[in-house]
Protein backbone atom coordinates (compact mmCIF):
# COMPACT_ATOMS: atom_id res chain seq x y z
CA UNK A 1 0.00 0.00 0.00
CA UNK A 2 2.97 2.49 0.51
CA UNK A 3 4.47 1.71 -2.09
CA UNK A 4 1.21 2.40 -4.35
CA UNK A 5 0.81 5.90 -2.27
CA UNK A 6 4.60 6.57 -3.09
CA UNK A 7 4.36 6.64 -6.69
CA UNK A 8 0.96 8.20 -6.72
CA UNK A 9 2.56 11.05 -4.43
CA UNK A 10 5.71 11.33 -6.86
CA UNK A 11 3.22 11.70 -9.85
CA UNK A 12 0.65 13.64 -8.73
CA UNK A 13 -0.55 17.19 -10.02
CA UNK A 14 -0.36 19.94 -7.72
CA UNK A 15 2.31 22.61 -8.80
CA UNK A 16 0.38 24.08 -11.05
CA UNK A 17 -1.50 25.81 -7.95
CA UNK A 18 0.55 25.10 -5.31
CA UNK A 19 3.94 26.45 -3.56
CA UNK A 20 6.85 24.46 -2.24
CA UNK A 21 6.58 25.83 1.14
CA UNK A 22 9.00 26.55 3.58
CA UNK A 23 10.23 23.65 5.87
CA UNK A 24 11.16 26.64 9.27
CA UNK A 25 13.79 25.66 12.05
CA UNK A 26 11.61 26.88 15.46
CA UNK A 27 14.24 28.21 17.05
CA UNK A 28 12.28 29.00 20.56
CA UNK A 29 10.84 25.60 20.28
CA UNK A 30 13.61 23.88 19.42
CA UNK A 31 15.32 25.39 22.99
CA UNK A 32 12.59 24.62 25.33
CA UNK A 33 11.80 21.18 23.86
CA UNK A 34 15.43 20.29 23.38
CA UNK A 35 14.70 18.82 20.50
CA UNK A 36 15.47 20.10 16.58
CA UNK A 37 12.10 21.30 15.78
CA UNK A 38 10.54 22.20 12.03
CA UNK A 39 7.68 23.56 11.19
CA UNK A 40 6.06 22.73 7.61
CA UNK A 41 4.59 26.41 6.57
CA UNK A 42 1.58 25.14 4.64
CA UNK A 43 0.07 28.28 5.95
CA UNK A 44 1.95 30.31 3.01
CA UNK A 45 0.06 28.48 0.24
CA UNK A 46 -1.94 30.79 -1.93
CA UNK A 47 -5.27 29.69 -0.34
CA UNK A 48 -3.56 29.80 3.22
CA UNK A 49 -3.57 26.08 3.47
CA UNK A 50 -2.27 22.42 2.20
CA UNK A 51 -5.95 21.68 0.86
CA UNK A 52 -5.29 23.17 -2.37
CA UNK A 53 -2.82 20.20 -3.11
CA UNK A 54 -5.23 17.47 -2.96
CA UNK A 55 -8.27 19.21 -4.35
CA UNK A 56 -6.18 19.98 -7.37
CA UNK A 57 -4.54 16.95 -8.19
CA UNK A 58 -8.04 15.21 -8.28
CA UNK A 59 -9.65 17.49 -10.33
CA UNK A 60 -6.50 17.23 -12.60
CA UNK A 61 -7.48 13.36 -12.95
CA UNK A 62 -10.90 13.82 -13.98
CA UNK A 63 -12.45 13.17 -17.71
CA UNK A 64 -13.57 16.33 -20.03
CA UNK A 65 -17.10 14.75 -19.87
CA UNK A 66 -16.81 15.17 -15.79
CA UNK A 67 -15.07 18.51 -15.92
CA UNK A 68 -17.93 19.76 -18.39
CA UNK A 69 -20.34 19.38 -15.77
CA UNK A 70 -18.11 21.06 -13.23
CA UNK A 71 -17.08 20.33 -9.46
CA UNK A 72 -18.89 20.34 -6.03
CA UNK A 73 -17.78 19.84 -2.75
CA UNK A 74 -18.54 20.28 1.23
CA UNK A 75 -16.16 21.79 2.87
CA UNK A 76 -15.29 23.71 6.60
CA UNK A 77 -13.63 26.26 4.04
CA UNK A 78 -10.29 25.14 3.37
CA UNK A 79 -10.77 22.80 1.18
CA UNK A 80 -13.42 25.05 -0.47
CA UNK A 81 -10.98 27.57 -1.49
CA UNK A 82 -8.37 24.70 -2.85
CA UNK A 83 -11.48 23.38 -5.04
CA UNK A 84 -12.66 26.59 -6.04
CA UNK A 85 -8.77 27.77 -6.53
CA UNK A 86 -8.23 24.62 -9.31
CA UNK A 87 -12.00 25.09 -10.71
CA UNK A 88 -10.83 28.89 -11.68
CA UNK A 89 -7.78 27.75 -13.16
CA UNK A 90 -9.39 25.11 -15.29
CA UNK A 91 -12.44 27.40 -16.53
CA UNK A 92 -14.77 25.61 -14.64
CA UNK A 93 -18.31 25.83 -13.35
CA UNK A 94 -17.40 25.30 -8.92
CA UNK A 95 -19.98 25.21 -5.79
CA UNK A 96 -19.06 25.00 -2.37
CA UNK A 97 -21.72 23.72 0.29
CA UNK A 98 -20.28 25.21 3.93
CA UNK A 99 -21.43 24.96 7.17
CA UNK A 100 -22.88 28.23 8.89
CA UNK A 101 -20.34 28.25 10.97
CA UNK A 102 -17.98 28.39 8.60
CA UNK A 103 -15.39 31.32 9.35
CA UNK A 104 -16.34 34.75 7.12
CA UNK A 105 -12.54 34.93 6.18
CA UNK A 106 -13.29 31.55 4.32
CA UNK A 107 -16.26 32.14 2.82
CA UNK A 108 -15.38 35.54 1.67
CA UNK A 109 -12.11 33.89 0.12
CA UNK A 110 -14.29 31.36 -2.09
CA UNK A 111 -16.64 33.78 -3.05
CA UNK A 112 -13.51 35.98 -4.47
CA UNK A 113 -12.23 33.08 -6.00
CA UNK A 114 -15.53 32.65 -8.01
CA UNK A 115 -17.49 29.80 -6.95
CA UNK A 116 -20.98 29.90 -6.20
CA UNK A 117 -21.91 28.99 -2.17
CA UNK A 118 -24.34 27.69 -0.29
CA UNK A 119 -24.40 28.00 3.75
CA UNK A 120 -25.91 25.44 5.68
CA UNK A 121 -25.88 23.08 9.29
CA UNK A 122 -23.52 23.66 11.80
CA UNK A 123 -21.01 20.96 10.69
CA UNK A 124 -19.25 19.71 8.05
CA UNK A 125 -21.31 16.67 8.27
CA UNK A 126 -24.06 18.65 7.73
CA UNK A 127 -22.67 20.39 4.41
CA UNK A 128 -21.43 17.10 3.11
CA UNK A 129 -25.47 15.57 3.28
CA UNK A 130 -26.42 18.60 1.73
CA UNK A 131 -23.52 18.13 -0.99
CA UNK A 132 -24.32 14.84 -2.08
CA UNK A 133 -27.85 15.74 -2.69
CA UNK A 134 -27.09 18.54 -4.92
CA UNK A 135 -24.84 16.23 -6.91
CA UNK A 136 -27.82 13.72 -7.67
CA UNK A 137 -29.66 16.61 -8.58
CA UNK A 138 -27.20 18.57 -11.04
CA UNK A 139 -24.67 15.94 -12.11
CA UNK A 140 -22.31 17.90 -10.63
CA UNK A 141 -18.62 15.39 -10.12
CA UNK A 142 -18.01 15.32 -6.95
CA UNK A 143 -14.59 16.22 -5.05
CA UNK A 144 -14.08 14.64 -1.50
CA UNK A 145 -12.19 16.89 0.87
CA UNK A 146 -10.28 13.88 2.14
CA UNK A 147 -11.83 10.45 0.87
CA UNK A 148 -10.14 10.04 -1.76
CA UNK A 149 -6.82 8.42 -3.57
CA UNK A 150 -6.28 11.19 -5.57
CA UNK A 151 -7.22 13.69 -2.71
CA UNK A 152 -4.66 11.70 -0.63
CA UNK A 153 -1.77 11.63 -2.89
CA UNK A 154 -2.08 15.10 -3.91
CA UNK A 155 -2.08 15.94 -0.03
CA UNK A 156 0.87 13.42 0.39
CA UNK A 157 3.59 15.77 -1.66
CA UNK A 158 3.94 18.16 1.85
CA UNK A 159 5.86 14.43 2.60
CA UNK A 160 7.82 14.72 -0.42
CA UNK A 161 8.97 18.15 0.42
CA UNK A 162 9.77 17.72 3.97
CA UNK A 163 12.11 14.57 2.84
CA UNK A 164 13.44 16.59 0.13
CA UNK A 165 14.48 19.72 2.50
CA UNK A 166 15.98 18.19 5.35
CA UNK A 167 19.27 16.34 4.57
CA UNK A 168 18.60 13.38 6.97
CA UNK A 169 15.04 11.99 7.83
CA UNK A 170 12.85 13.14 10.59
CA UNK A 171 12.55 11.31 13.55
CA UNK A 172 9.14 12.07 14.08
CA UNK A 173 6.51 13.99 12.27
CA UNK A 174 3.15 15.49 13.77
CA UNK A 175 0.27 15.97 11.73
CA UNK A 176 -3.09 17.41 12.04
CA UNK A 177 -6.05 15.08 11.56
CA UNK A 178 -9.68 15.84 10.47
CA UNK A 179 -11.31 13.83 7.97
CA UNK A 180 -7.98 12.49 7.41
CA UNK A 181 -6.52 13.05 4.09
CA UNK A 182 -3.20 14.75 4.82
CA UNK A 183 -2.16 12.12 7.26
CA UNK A 184 -2.97 9.49 5.42
CA UNK A 185 -1.07 10.90 2.47
CA UNK A 186 1.68 12.01 4.55
CA UNK A 187 2.02 8.48 6.50
CA UNK A 188 1.94 6.61 3.64
CA UNK A 189 4.69 8.51 1.82
CA UNK A 190 6.98 8.60 4.73
CA UNK A 191 6.62 4.69 5.95
CA UNK A 192 7.46 4.21 2.16
CA UNK A 193 10.42 5.79 2.54
CA UNK A 194 11.71 4.92 5.90
CA UNK A 195 9.08 2.60 7.87
CA UNK A 196 11.51 4.06 11.44
CA UNK A 197 9.73 7.62 10.75
CA UNK A 198 7.28 8.03 13.42
CA UNK A 199 4.01 9.65 12.28
CA UNK A 200 1.96 11.27 15.35
CA UNK A 201 -1.97 12.61 14.71
CA UNK A 202 -3.07 15.23 16.51
CA UNK A 203 -6.76 16.35 17.03
CA UNK A 204 -8.60 18.26 19.52
CA UNK A 205 -10.22 16.57 22.37
CA UNK A 206 -13.65 17.85 21.28
CA UNK A 207 -13.51 16.01 17.87
CA UNK A 208 -11.36 12.98 18.20
CA UNK A 209 -13.01 11.23 15.64
CA UNK A 210 -9.82 9.44 14.03
CA UNK A 211 -8.31 8.50 17.95
CA UNK A 212 -11.39 7.10 18.47
CA UNK A 213 -12.16 5.03 15.64
CA UNK A 214 -7.76 3.71 15.92
CA UNK A 215 -9.35 2.79 19.13
CA UNK A 216 -11.89 0.76 18.20
CA UNK A 217 -10.84 -0.82 15.18
CA UNK A 218 -13.31 0.31 12.95
CA UNK A 219 -14.64 3.69 12.08
CA UNK A 220 -17.10 5.30 14.81
CA UNK A 221 -19.42 8.43 14.36
CA UNK A 222 -19.07 11.13 17.17
CA UNK A 223 -22.10 12.47 19.08
CA UNK A 224 -20.80 16.07 18.52
CA UNK A 225 -17.94 17.65 17.50
CA UNK A 226 -16.42 21.15 18.86
CA UNK A 227 -15.93 23.81 16.22
CA UNK A 228 -13.22 25.85 17.71
CA UNK A 229 -10.87 24.25 15.27
CA UNK A 230 -13.34 24.40 12.45
CA UNK A 231 -10.94 23.04 9.76
CA UNK A 232 -11.19 19.33 11.37
CA UNK A 233 -14.24 19.41 12.83
CA UNK A 234 -15.55 16.18 11.59
CA UNK A 235 -17.64 13.36 12.85
CA UNK A 236 -16.06 10.33 11.19
CA UNK A 237 -12.93 9.77 9.92
CA UNK A 238 -12.86 8.86 5.65
CA UNK A 239 -12.78 5.16 4.85
CA UNK A 240 -9.64 5.09 2.86
CA UNK A 241 -7.63 7.83 5.38
CA UNK A 242 -8.92 5.28 8.53
CA UNK A 243 -7.82 2.13 6.38
CA UNK A 244 -3.86 3.83 5.74
CA UNK A 245 -4.13 5.36 8.96
CA UNK A 246 -4.47 1.31 11.02
CA UNK A 247 -1.01 0.70 9.14
CA UNK A 248 1.12 3.68 8.84
CA UNK A 249 0.31 6.03 12.16
CA UNK A 250 2.10 5.03 14.97
CA UNK A 251 0.35 7.23 17.68
CA UNK A 252 -2.80 9.56 18.34
CA UNK A 253 -2.21 12.87 20.89
CA UNK A 254 -5.60 15.21 22.05
CA UNK A 255 -5.08 18.78 22.45
CA UNK A 256 -7.07 21.03 24.78
CA UNK A 257 -8.58 24.54 23.38
CA UNK A 258 -5.82 26.25 25.60
CA UNK A 259 -3.33 23.99 24.10
CA UNK A 260 -4.27 24.78 20.82
CA UNK A 261 -3.82 28.55 21.88
CA UNK A 262 -0.80 28.40 23.43
CA UNK A 263 0.58 26.65 20.40
CA UNK A 264 -0.58 29.47 17.71
CA UNK A 265 1.27 31.62 20.10
CA UNK A 266 4.30 29.46 19.57
CA UNK A 267 3.88 29.55 15.90
CA UNK A 268 4.01 33.08 16.08
CA UNK A 269 6.89 33.75 18.56
CA UNK A 270 9.08 31.85 16.23
CA UNK A 271 7.75 32.99 12.72
CA UNK A 272 5.82 36.03 13.26
CA UNK A 273 3.24 34.45 11.54
CA UNK A 274 -0.69 33.83 13.23
CA UNK A 275 -2.05 30.87 12.36
CA UNK A 276 -5.48 28.88 12.83
CA UNK A 277 -6.45 26.55 15.49
CA UNK A 278 -6.39 23.68 13.11
CA UNK A 279 -3.24 24.76 11.35
CA UNK A 280 -2.02 24.80 15.68
CA UNK A 281 -2.89 21.36 16.28
CA UNK A 282 0.21 19.60 15.20
CA UNK A 283 2.54 22.05 17.43
CA UNK A 284 0.70 21.45 20.49
CA UNK A 285 -0.04 17.90 19.71
CA UNK A 286 4.18 18.02 19.80
CA UNK A 287 5.03 19.53 22.63
CA UNK A 288 2.75 17.27 24.82
CA UNK A 289 3.47 14.15 23.42
CA UNK A 290 7.70 15.37 24.17
CA UNK A 291 7.01 16.18 27.64
CA UNK A 292 4.61 13.41 28.29
CA UNK A 293 7.29 10.56 26.68
CA UNK A 294 10.71 12.81 27.60
CA UNK A 295 11.91 12.78 24.27
CA UNK A 296 15.14 14.68 23.47
CA UNK A 297 17.79 15.11 21.05
CA UNK A 298 15.25 14.42 18.08
CA UNK A 299 14.25 15.57 14.57
CA UNK A 300 10.61 16.68 14.64
CA UNK A 301 8.24 17.93 12.01
CA UNK A 302 4.96 19.57 12.75
CA UNK A 303 2.84 20.51 9.82
CA UNK A 304 1.30 24.12 10.41
CA UNK A 305 -1.34 23.34 7.83
CA UNK A 306 -3.16 26.59 7.63
CA UNK A 307 -3.78 30.20 8.66
CA UNK A 308 -7.81 31.36 7.57
CA UNK A 309 -8.36 32.76 10.87
CA UNK A 310 -11.04 35.64 11.35
CA UNK A 311 -9.25 38.44 12.89
CA UNK A 312 -11.89 38.57 15.85
CA UNK A 313 -11.21 35.43 17.31
CA UNK A 314 -7.22 36.32 17.91
CA UNK A 315 -9.00 37.75 21.42
CA UNK A 316 -10.12 34.32 22.51
CA UNK A 317 -6.26 32.82 21.47
CA UNK A 318 -4.99 35.30 23.58
CA UNK A 319 -6.61 34.95 26.41
CA UNK A 320 -6.51 31.34 26.87
CA UNK A 321 -2.80 31.36 25.51
CA UNK A 322 -0.89 31.45 28.72
CA UNK A 323 -3.55 28.97 30.04
CA UNK A 324 -2.75 26.11 27.51
CA UNK A 325 1.41 26.93 28.13
CA UNK A 326 0.58 26.98 32.45
CA UNK A 327 1.67 30.45 32.51
CA UNK A 328 -1.69 31.37 34.20
CA UNK A 329 -4.03 29.90 36.82
CA UNK A 330 -7.27 31.42 37.46
CA UNK A 331 -8.59 30.61 41.08
CA UNK A 332 -11.77 31.81 43.13
CA UNK A 333 -10.97 32.53 46.33
CA UNK A 334 -13.39 33.67 49.03
CA UNK A 335 -11.69 36.46 51.88
CA UNK A 336 -13.33 38.02 54.82
CA UNK A 337 -15.18 41.24 54.06
CA UNK A 338 -12.53 43.18 55.99
CA UNK A 339 -10.03 46.42 55.55
CA UNK A 340 -7.14 44.62 55.01
CA UNK A 341 -7.64 41.20 53.59
CA UNK A 342 -7.24 42.37 49.97
CA UNK A 343 -3.89 43.46 50.60
CA UNK A 344 -2.98 40.30 53.03
CA UNK A 345 -3.71 38.34 49.90
CA UNK A 346 -1.51 39.71 47.68
CA UNK A 347 1.15 39.54 50.33
CA UNK A 348 0.79 36.09 49.95
CA UNK A 349 0.84 35.69 46.09
CA UNK A 350 4.31 37.35 46.48
CA UNK A 351 5.52 39.28 43.57
CA UNK A 352 3.80 36.70 41.21
CA UNK A 353 2.20 39.27 38.48
CA UNK A 354 -1.96 39.11 38.96
CA UNK A 355 -3.49 38.43 35.35
CA UNK A 356 -7.13 39.55 36.26
CA UNK A 357 -8.75 40.87 39.68
CA UNK A 358 -12.33 40.82 39.44
CA UNK A 359 -14.22 41.55 42.97
CA UNK A 360 -17.47 43.57 44.20
CA UNK A 361 -18.69 44.02 47.45
CA UNK A 362 -21.96 41.04 48.50
CA UNK A 363 -22.11 41.58 52.42
CA UNK A 364 -20.72 42.26 55.27
CA UNK A 365 -19.21 38.60 56.52
CA UNK A 366 -17.08 37.44 53.40
CA UNK A 367 -16.16 38.62 49.48
CA UNK A 368 -15.62 35.94 46.82
CA UNK A 369 -12.62 37.32 44.21
CA UNK A 370 -12.14 35.93 40.67
CA UNK A 371 -8.17 36.06 40.27
CA UNK A 372 -5.71 35.37 37.55
CA UNK A 373 -1.66 34.89 38.60
CA UNK A 374 1.21 34.79 36.32
CA UNK A 375 2.90 31.46 36.81
CA UNK A 376 6.76 31.09 35.73
CA UNK A 377 7.20 27.21 36.58
CA UNK A 378 3.61 25.39 35.25
CA UNK A 379 1.76 22.90 37.50
CA UNK A 380 4.00 22.57 40.19
CA UNK A 381 3.89 26.57 41.04
CA UNK A 382 0.33 26.56 40.83
CA UNK A 383 -0.05 23.72 43.22
CA UNK A 384 2.88 25.08 45.65
CA UNK A 385 0.31 28.50 45.47
CA UNK A 386 -2.76 26.54 46.38
CA UNK A 387 -1.31 24.74 49.37
CA UNK A 388 0.09 27.70 50.94
CA UNK A 389 -3.44 30.00 50.68
CA UNK A 390 -5.18 26.59 51.78
CA UNK A 391 -2.85 26.50 54.70
CA UNK A 392 -3.34 30.12 55.58
CA UNK A 393 -7.25 28.89 55.41
CA UNK A 394 -8.30 30.60 52.55
CA UNK A 395 -11.05 28.51 50.66
CA UNK A 396 -9.82 28.31 47.08
CA UNK A 397 -11.12 26.71 43.77
CA UNK A 398 -8.93 26.14 41.60
CA UNK A 399 -10.65 27.44 38.18
CA UNK A 400 -8.12 26.96 35.80
CA UNK A 401 -9.64 23.71 33.60
CA UNK A 402 -13.27 25.01 34.24
CA UNK A 403 -14.83 25.87 30.95
CA UNK A 404 -17.62 27.45 32.22
CA UNK A 405 -15.84 29.90 34.74
CA UNK A 406 -13.49 30.54 31.61
CA UNK A 407 -15.72 31.36 29.28
CA UNK A 408 -18.40 33.08 31.19
CA UNK A 409 -18.08 33.29 34.87
CA UNK A 410 -14.89 35.58 35.18
CA UNK A 411 -16.83 38.25 33.10
CA UNK A 412 -19.75 38.07 35.13
CA UNK A 413 -18.51 38.17 38.81
CA UNK A 414 -19.95 41.22 40.91
CA UNK A 415 -23.11 42.75 40.29
CA UNK A 416 -24.58 45.30 41.75
CA UNK A 417 -23.33 46.70 45.15
CA UNK A 418 -26.58 46.81 47.07
CA UNK A 419 -26.24 49.52 50.85
CA UNK A 420 -22.50 50.59 49.76
CA UNK A 421 -22.57 53.36 51.43
CA UNK A 422 -20.08 56.85 50.56
CA UNK A 423 -18.93 54.77 47.26
CA UNK A 424 -16.63 56.84 44.70
CA UNK A 425 -15.41 55.05 41.04
CA UNK A 426 -12.08 55.35 40.00
CA UNK A 427 -10.40 54.44 36.73
CA UNK A 428 -6.27 53.69 37.19
CA UNK A 429 -3.16 53.07 34.96
CA UNK A 430 0.23 51.96 36.65
CA UNK A 431 3.26 50.47 35.18
CA UNK A 432 2.89 47.31 34.61
CA UNK A 433 5.45 45.14 36.79
CA UNK A 434 5.42 42.95 39.52
CA UNK A 435 4.13 44.03 42.19
CA UNK A 436 2.91 47.37 41.06
CA UNK A 437 -0.79 46.35 42.54
CA UNK A 438 0.80 45.17 46.10
CA UNK A 439 2.27 49.06 45.99
CA UNK A 440 -1.12 50.92 45.25
CA UNK A 441 -3.00 48.80 48.12
CA UNK A 442 0.47 49.28 50.48
CA UNK A 443 -0.05 53.15 50.19
CA UNK A 444 -3.73 52.85 50.31
CA UNK A 445 -3.20 51.29 53.60
CA UNK A 446 -6.24 50.49 55.83
CA UNK A 447 -7.82 54.33 55.38
CA UNK A 448 -10.62 53.22 53.16
CA UNK A 449 -12.26 50.05 52.52
CA UNK A 450 -12.15 48.46 48.54
CA UNK A 451 -16.03 47.98 47.60
CA UNK A 452 -15.28 47.38 43.79
CA UNK A 453 -12.07 45.87 41.91
CA UNK A 454 -11.35 44.87 38.09
CA UNK A 455 -7.87 44.09 36.61
CA UNK A 456 -6.75 42.50 33.80
CA UNK A 457 -3.61 42.76 32.44
CA UNK A 458 -3.76 43.28 28.48
CA UNK A 459 -0.29 43.11 27.74
CA UNK A 460 0.57 46.52 27.33
CA UNK A 461 2.95 48.77 29.25
CA UNK A 462 0.30 50.09 32.17
CA UNK A 463 -2.15 47.93 33.44
CA UNK A 464 -5.58 49.47 33.68
CA UNK A 465 -7.43 49.41 37.28
CA UNK A 466 -11.66 49.88 38.11
CA UNK A 467 -11.90 50.23 41.91
CA UNK A 468 -14.57 51.76 44.28
CA UNK A 469 -13.24 52.89 47.37
CA UNK A 470 -15.57 53.95 50.33
CA UNK A 471 -14.75 57.87 51.25
CA UNK A 472 -17.03 59.45 53.48
CA UNK A 473 -17.08 63.36 52.16
CA UNK A 474 -15.59 64.31 55.65
CA UNK A 475 -12.42 62.74 54.06
CA UNK A 476 -12.40 64.12 50.70
CA UNK A 477 -9.25 65.95 51.54
CA UNK A 478 -7.26 63.03 52.34
CA UNK A 479 -8.62 61.34 49.41
CA UNK A 480 -7.70 64.01 47.24
CA UNK A 481 -3.89 63.82 48.41
CA UNK A 482 -3.71 60.00 47.94
CA UNK A 483 -4.62 60.31 44.80
CA UNK A 484 -2.55 63.37 43.92
CA UNK A 485 0.46 61.22 45.60
CA UNK A 486 0.02 57.66 44.26
CA UNK A 487 2.32 58.65 41.67
CA UNK A 488 0.11 56.43 38.84
CA UNK A 489 -2.45 58.32 36.31
CA UNK A 490 -5.97 58.27 37.44
CA UNK A 491 -9.48 59.54 36.51
CA UNK A 492 -13.22 59.61 38.81
CA UNK A 493 -15.43 57.79 37.18
CA UNK A 494 -18.49 58.04 39.63
CA UNK A 495 -20.64 60.20 37.63
CA UNK A 496 -20.21 57.81 34.56
CA UNK A 497 -23.62 56.57 33.30
CA UNK A 498 -21.97 52.99 32.71
CA UNK A 499 -21.55 52.70 36.50
CA UNK A 500 -25.17 53.95 37.68
CA UNK A 501 -26.80 51.91 34.84
CA UNK A 502 -25.02 48.32 36.33
CA UNK A 503 -22.81 48.60 39.44
CA UNK A 504 -24.27 51.18 42.17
Amino acid sequence: MTEKYKKMVEQAQVYDVAIKTPLESATGLSKRLQNDVWIKREDLQPVYSFKLRGAYNKIAQLSDAEKEKGVITASAGNHAQGVALAAKRMGLKALIVMPKTTPDIKVSSVEQLGADIELIGNTYDDAYARAKELTETTGMTYIPPYDDPDVIAGQGTVAKEIIEQLTTNPDIVFVPVGGGGLIAGVSAYLKAVNPKIRIVGVEPDDAPCMYEALKAGKRVVLDQVGIFADGVAVKQAGKEPFRVAQSCVDDMVLVSTDEICAAIKDIFDDTRSITEPAGALAVAGMKKYVEENDIQGQQIVAIDSGANINFDRLRHVAERADLGEHREALFAVTIPEEIGSFRKFCELVGLRGMTEFNYRYADEKQAHIFVGIQLHHGLDEKNELLTSLRDENYNVEDMTDNEMAKLHIRYMVGGRGNGVANERLFRFEFPERPGALLRFLNYMGERWNISLFHYRNHGAAYGRVLAGIQVPQSENDELQSFLQNLGYSWWEETSNPAYRMFLS
